[in-house]
């Protein structure tokens, strides 16, 4: 289809006004369509919304990807639409323990993809570090609040990250001759700089 076909088909099935050029500035990636004409493209070329996006990062995206209006998914997660607006537009989620759960299930997030689209990747692995770190326990109560991950699993997790990062530290204390501290140093950061992937990869992939 041409643009020209695009945006009749826009202004006859949908009522939706858009020039040429902004068609060809879509299919550029110069700019983004909204969700309603994201939606109203999608019926005009016979696919699904998800289909024209790339991998979904965003909350809109993938609110968006899934065939959703806002006032829908905040219904179904228990929430305003105004309250919920506010967090999609500002990329800074502040739902609570039930909702974060229900926006990961009504929109099928992976952990990584929930922490992503939410906000909460710096606050996660700065949690994750102290808790390797100090003492595990501490920060299960943080981390079950951040993400929605049953408290038995997140023990676990935590335990063996806690186990893993204390058994490399001892382990380059014990090398022989002069690598001592610097050594343990560079091995804990190695360890630290990897942490939120060590996560994923014992929390496993999906909320």
């Amino acid at each position: 289809m041409a643009p020209g076909h695009v945006v009749y088909g826009l202004r006859a099935q949908y009522g939706l006004v858009v020039a040429s050029e902004t068609v060809m500035a879509w299919e550029r990636g110069e700019i983004s369509p909204s969700s309603a004409e994201l939606t109203a493209l999608a019926g005009v070329l016979w696919c699904s919304p998800a289909e024209l996006l790339s991998e979904p990062v965003t909350l809109r995206e993938h609110r968006v990807a899934r065939g959703l209006a806002a006032d829908d998914l905040a219904r179904r997660i228990g929430l305003e639409t105004s309250s919920y607006q506010k967090m999609e537009d500002t990329g800074r989620w502040k739902g609570n323990e039930r909702q974060s759960a229900a926006l990961a299930s009504v929109l099928s997030l992976t952990l990584a993809q929930f922490v992503t689209a939410t906000g909460k990747h710096e606050e996660l692995a700065e949690l994750l570090r102290s808790a390797v770190t100090t003492r595990w326990q501490a920060y299960v109560k943080p981390l079950g609040k951040l993400l929605p991950i049953p408290k038995h699993h997140l023990e676990r997790v935590l335990e063996q990250l806690h186990g893993d990062y204390q058994s490399r530290m001892v382990a380059t204390l014990s090398w022989g001759g002069g690598q001592g501290e610097a050594g343990s140093g560079d091995a804990g950061r190695e360890f630290l700089a990897e942490i939120v992937d060590r996560f994923w990869y014992l929390a496993g992939g999906r909320a």
